[in-house]
């Protein structure tokens, strides 16, 4: 059995974000990038499954849509525990290229189980996984939180409202993996990092997939005002700002 996890290469959450002169682009001077949350938390599953199965899951590729400077995050993915790498050399477009581009480049290769985390952190479209599986041809399990392989069936929680629902999917399918699939990502060990320069990183041309949206310029969230403070007996100023200036009431 074979895992495939897609990987973004995102902004570490406390990244201080600006823009360039022009607003026409995120200034990626000074960013540290890292595995995007969501699939961080869906390597570490299939390596706990790898680690379980005795033997069953022989292989665990993880794999990106990203230029040169993706690779430091790969090779994190691979001191972390996944057998090998994959890197499409092209700058990441929107979800429908990188669903595109993923798939063209797996498609031969007759992956079991294919999981990419629900969103991304820095555009949360939650989209690509779901278009991924529609390039491929194969079925897709939303909203993922917990993975099991039992006896070669798969199992696996959906969260719905209220609660969750249990699905056996057959293989080969795509999950689309939520918080909760396991209790926190791995860290990678010194022997981890080490290991990791060996391991093979291949790099693969895009097809120049087409990009469908597009972003016309960036705006800085506007700064907030300063807090006033109210003191707790004058009900009526506190009830005049909500009206008259905050309008939310």
């Amino acid at each position: 059995m074979k895992i495939l996890v897609c990987i973004s290469n995102v902004p570490d959450t406390t990244t201080k974000i600006k823009l360039t002169g022009d607003k026409s682009a995120i200034d990626l001077a000074n960013v540290q990038w890292i595995i995007n949350p969501w699939d961080e938390l869906a390597l570490t599953r299939s390596l706990e499954l790898k680690e379980a199965s005795g033997g069953k899951i022989e292989k665990i590729t993880v794999i990106t849509v990203g230029e040169k400077r993706a690779e430091p995050t790969m090779r994190k993915a691979l001191a972390i525990g996944a057998d090998n790498a994959i890197r499409v050399d092209t700058p990441p477009g929107d979800a429908y290229a990188v669903a595109n581009e993923i798939a063209e480049a797996v498609k031969s290769e007759n992956y079991d189980i294919i999981l990419c985390g629900i969103e991304s952190s820095d555009y949360n479209g939650s989209a690509m996984g779901s278009m991924l599986s529609e390039f491929l041809g194969l079925p897709s399990v939303s909203s993922v939180s917990k993975l099991e392989i039992d006896d070669n069936q798969i199992k696996v929680n959906r969260e719905i409202a209220g609660g969750f629902e249990v699905v056996e999917p057959q293989l080969p399918f795509v999950g689309i993996v939520q918080k909760g699939i396991t209790k926190e990502p791995r860290i990678p060990s010194m022997r981890g990092i080490m290991m990791a320069r060996k391991k093979p990183l291949t790099v693969v041309p895009a097809t120049g997939a087409e990009t469908l949206t597009g972003f016309v310029g960036f705006e800085p969230p506007q700064t907030k005002a300063a807090c006033k403070m109210i003191d707790a007996e004058n009900v009526g100023e506190l009830v005049n700002l909500l009206h008259n200036e905050a309008k939310i009431i």
